[in-house]
């Protein structure tokens, strides 16, 4: 399957906080990669000239975010599971056209940006969780620069493309 991420650059603080919480949160994911914006989740293979073409025609420049606010993402039942998002004011409509511009179809969910903090057994534990955070870490604040093509085959991704913006 193929991905197209923004990567965020940060401070030294808040990446570590961020990788801290996805390593803690969302264990498997964390070890595979770092905080993201994920623009295209899971093609096929075959799109992989399309995406190649969209990012060398991407026109955007670099731009500042926020990470502002902290988001919760049920899972349908009968799961009690939920995710954790860090969720952009600053820099969400600069995201939302970068998805526009690489997605000719919308997906079957609505687009909202965000960084995924962790997955959580229950939506309680979720929201617990969310306090604390809200109240530590945020808001944060970055830039996006680059983006990123990855094909992922078993347990690794693999970097097809980068693009960088401006």
């Amino acid at each position: 399957m193929l991905y197209v991420v923004a990567w965020p650059l940060l401070t030294e603080a808040d990446d570590t906080a961020l990788r801290r919480l996805r390593a803690q949160y969302h264990p498997d994911e964390a070890e595979l990669i770092g905080p993201h914006f994920t623009l295209v989740f899971g093609a096929p293979p075959s799109e992989e000239a399309r995406l190649r073409d969209s990012l060398d025609g991407i026109a955007a420049r670099p731009f500042w975010f926020m990470l502002d606010r902290l988001v919760r993402h049920d899972l349908e039942p009968p799961s009690r599971a939920a995710y954790l998002f860090a969720v952009p004011a600053d820099g969400e409509s600069e995201l939302t056209a970068l998805y526009d511009a690489l997605n000719p179809a919308p997906g079957p969910v609505p687009f909202e940006p965000h960084v995924t903090l962790g997955l959580f057994g229950h939506a309680a534990e979720a929201e617990q969780i969310a306090r604390i955070v809200q109240r530590q870490h945020l808001p944060m604040r970055g830039r996006i620069e680059e983006l990123a093509l990855l094909r992922r085959e078993g347990d690794g991704l693999e970097t097809l493309r980068t693009a960088r913006l401006g």
